[in-house]
């Protein structure tokens, strides 16, 4: 995790990359860690904002904000408050939920449930860990990844979780966030393996700690294999 060093870096300073779909073009900036954001035709997302990473005050108002889980490099309530209007609608598990009073327009959403906002379709998927010993870290039926359908592109991003049955059904991933730091989540190996279970057309490790990302692109340096894309995300 990226540590709190004088002026916070506004949306402005992030690398941001831009995909194609036939309703609009969907850009993706890429914080740090675990925290995305996404705008689609107008529309703006944040995946897990954290303060520490970022100033809001420099960002729009979200329309949609989504958190994974409740640990705290995922779940900010001073980030929520600063992004939130009164028409954001806020997606989280339901132990997220009960951190706090979000207030009316929290959505809570269990594995496998799925919703409609604004034009993006929302599912709620497993993440979890399978590791002996690591179950605590992250148990199984408790946290969120999400896939969000943008047009005719779908984004994975899987949140805290090793390589898990319910991966082989996903299906037409386009861009895959993986996260890579055991003993909390994946080896590069397991993501490695998870993202041929998955199949994506651009595989993103995020999340990844001091992790050599660079063993993940060796991995899958094969013809067919996804395209791998180092950003920083650590």
């Amino acid at each position: 995790m990226m540590e709190e060093k004088g002026e916070k870096m506004g949306k402005d300073d992030f690398t941001t990359d831009e995909f194609q779909t036939d309703s609009g073009v969907l850009q993706i900036t890429y914080v740090a860690h675990g925290t995305l954001a996404m705008n689609w035709d107008g529309l703006n997302i944040h995946v897990d904002p954290v303060s520490e990473y970022t100033d809001y005050e420099t960002w729009e108002k979200a329309d949609i904000i989504l958190i994974t889980h409740s640990h705290r490099d995922h779940l900010d309530p001073r980030a929520i408050e600063k992004l939130r209007s009164e028409n954001t609608v806020l997606v989280m598990n339901g132990e997220s939920a009960a951190t706090g009073d979000y207030g009316p327009a929290v959505r809570v959403m269990n594995n496998g449930e799925e919703v409609s906002l604004f034009g993006v379709d929302v599912q709620a998927v497993p993440a979890y860990n399978t590791t002996e010993g690591h179950e605590r870290f992250h148990p199984r039926g408790r946290d969120n990844g999400y896939v969000l359908t943008f047009g005719d592109r779908k984004v994975y991003v899987a949140g805290d979780t090793e390589v898990i049955p319910e991966m082989e059904n996903l299906s037409d991933i386009s861009l895959a966030f993986l996260p890579v730091n055991q003993p909390y989540t994946m080896t590069p190996a397991q993501a490695a393996h998870a993202a041929t279970v998955i199949g994506p057309d651009i595989l993103i490790p995020y999340h990844y700690g001091d992790t050599d990302t660079g063993e993940i692109v060796r991995l899958l340096d094969r013809k067919g294999a996804p395209e791998v894309r180092i950003r920083d995300l650590a």
